[in-house]
């Protein structure tokens, strides 16, 4: 049955069109957008891009803070027939923009003003590019650059000289297989994949996400994460505008740190029923949270700490919620939740029933605060490539410490290295088959043939399937290294270049599972430093001599970093904050290299815990420390 995005969208607004879509603040206050006003402006702007020129097939690009004009700018490049972009505002590296935007051959892109500056700091590089198309009025414009108002204006001068039917047949002549968006996922030395999404992959997988949790047109979400994010993509907006409910974006600031300070304030004027959130919003959040008890003095900080003990003991895991003698404890619940707790709900407009947690896997000391507030925070679990949900715990199923159930219809299987097929409650990797499964990746044929295989996606992630039915994500199953705002990255091509570039080091790991930085393992050339540090009439085995050979090795790797002359290889967030100085190496003898002379990194990620832990403390996180200074 054919269903696409076009398809999803007019169904809502012929099933809705009075209901309030869109909101957005601009002048003081949220103000709406229903969904038939949103059709029309849909309307006006795909034919004001059908008069500009695109047509069936093209790759368009969009790159914005999230705001209507985002929405509405896609879905009117589904009208136009065009295939979407998104690219992310975090993106500063010319090279990184200018990648995505060669790569995938775009014509036209629709851009913010805060976001004008890199398109026309990289415009002569990009001659493919016949259109910019800015959202907001600028002092003047440079050749090729045109307002979005103006291409609105144009779609409605069309509009009216042709047929509501003709402009309507390029949006109707799309088909499930047709590509939808091409969104691109992080690249180390080699480049970024483009993963092909089309448009049964998005509706399939707003039908499958709906059989985890029922919404219906009375839910409010307040989209906090960047719309170009898969998650925030699919369950932020296509779920919601699935079901005739409203959708609000983040008040955008005029820089980034302004648009993130809105976010606290926007949530207790929007009030909304649900929020998608990652590992990083989530500490932030609970950072302040705590703060503010604090400032509220010694007796309120004693309390809320007691409330949280009889919470969590009260609550158990979750799905265990009262369970035995924990009945006992429900007036003390209760008697917390009136004095405290509900006190804190008020600063998440006092009407959220529960957060969506995406992204990377949130640790069970956070979810079980959030469940202790009343406003649970659930774990769900995807990735880009399904476009992306695969399992998510929900208010009538839910286990601290897993990924939640599986969205239905989907098929799951866990294997081993060489794809054998694992039995119930065995780790390995997750694998799975669903009308979810991206296309492939945008002219990358190898990569896609390696990740999908007999139409199974081999996501890369380490879990297992509980015997209780929950889906139980470990981490990676090959050696990708995850943010603390769930993106995934690649090790190994930094890992190279640090050491083939930096003569005092020898061998290094870099890791990070959800932290806050990535941190290295290194392992020195001992002769090398000395040899430097002689030239600065110093020793290794004196306290100055270690300080300084700790130097050395930080500037080699700052080299990477911005302003030194490997800075374009690797975004900084990829490169370690600080290191740890190893006493030996990894060899075949302490089985910390196999025998195609490859990081064995489970093992030295177990026998360096430890040392790997302090490098997160505040200590740690300067490499010239005590310990560092031990093993030279």
């Amino acid at each position: 049955m054919k269903k696409t995005l076009i398809d999803l969208f007019e169904a809502s607004v012929n099933r809705y069109p009075s209901n309030m879509f869109l909101w957005e603040k601009t002048n003081g206050a949220f103000e709406s957008t229903s969904y038939k006003e949103v059709r029309e402006q849909v309307y006006n702007l795909g034919a004001g891009l059908q008069a500009l020129g695109v047509r069936k097939g093209d790759t368009m690009a969009l790159l914005s803070e999230g705001r209507n004009a985002w929405i509405i700018g896609e879905l009117a490049m589904f009208y136009a027939g065009a295939c979407n972009v998104p690219l992310s505002v975090k993106l500063e590296e010319s090279n990184d923009l200018l990648f995505r935007l060669t790569h995938a051959e775009v014509k036209f892109i629709m851009v913010s003003g805060n976001q004008l500056k890199k398109i026309r700091t990289i415009i002569d590089q990009l001659p493919l590019l016949e259109k910019v198309i800015v959202f907001d009025e600028q002092p003047s414009l440079q050749e090729k650059e045109i307002l979005l108002g103006e291409v609105q204006a144009m779609g409605r001068a069309w509009l009216e000289t042709h047929t509501l039917e003709e402009f309507l047949s390029v949006g109707r002549s799309l088909t499930n297989d047709d590509y939808a968006t091409i969104t691109y996922t992080s690249g180390t030395t080699a480049d970024p994949k483009g993963v092909i999404l089309t448009h049964r992959n998005y509706t399939s997988n707003v039908e499958q996400s709906l059989t985890l949790v029922k919404i219906d047109e009375t839910w409010r979400t307040l989209i906090i994460l960047p719309l170009d994010h898969c998650f925030a993509h699919v369950v932020g907006f296509y779920i919601f505008m699935s079901v005739g409910a409203s959708v609000a974006t983040v008040q955008v600031g005029k820089t980034g740190m302004e648009t993130l300070k809105n976010i606290p304030l926007n949530i207790r004027e929007f009030k909304p029923h649900l929020i998608l959130s990652v590992p990083a919003l989530a500490k932030s959040f609970r950072k302040n949270i705590e703060q503010g008890v604090r400032a509220q003095g010694k007796v309120a900080t004693w309390l809320f700490n007691k409330g949280l003990a009889v919470a969590y003991a009260y609550n158990g895991d979750g799905h265990n919620k009262g369970a035995g003698l924990r009945f006992l404890l429900n007036p003390l619940v209760k008697m917390f939740d009136a004095l405290l707790f509900s006190k804190v709900r008020l600063n998440f407009g006092g009407e959220l029933r529960f957060f969506v947690g995406g992204g990377a896997l949130l640790d069970k000391d956070l979810q079980k605060f959030y469940y202790a507030l009343g406003i649970p925070m659930y774990q769900g679990y995807g990735l880009s490539e399904a476009t992306p949900v695969i399992s998510s715990n929900v208010p009538s199923r839910h286990t601290f410490g897993s990924s939640g159930i599986l969205v239905a219809p989907i098929e799951l299987k866990i294997c081993d290295n060489e794809g054998n097929e694992l039995p119930v409650g065995q780790a390995g990797e997750i694998v799975i088959r669903g009308e979810n499964v991206m296309a492939g990746y945008w002219k990358n044929p190898s990569s896609t043939a390696e990740t999908i295989r007999n139409g199974w996606l081999f996501t890369g992630d380490l879990g297992y399937m509980g015997t209780d039915g929950f889906l139980y994500v470990k981490g990676r199953f090959k050696s990708l290294l995850i943010g603390s705002d769930g993106e995934k990255y690649s090790p190994e091509g930094i890992e190279e270049a640090l050491v083939e570039k930096s003569s005092c080091i020898d061998q290094l790991m870099l890791h990070n599972n959800q932290n806050a930085y990535t941190v290295a393992l290194v392992v020195p050339n001992k002769e090398r430093l000395k040899t430097k540090l002689a030239r600065m009439h110093l020793d290794l085995s004196s306290d100055k001599g270690k300080e300084a050979a700790i130097q050395i090795i930080q500037e080699q790797i700052n080299r990477f970093k911005t302003g030194g002359i490997h800075a374009a290889m690797f975004p900084d967030r990829w490169l370690p904050t600080t290191f740890a100085i190893l006493p030996e190496p990894f060899t075949e003898q302490n089985q910390m290299i196999n025998s195609t002379m490859k990081m064995v990194r489970g093992k030295i990620e177990k026998a360096y815990a430890e040392r790997i832990e302090f490098l997160y403390s505040s200590f740690g996180k300067n490499p010239v420390n005590p310990v560092n200074k031990d093993s030279l």
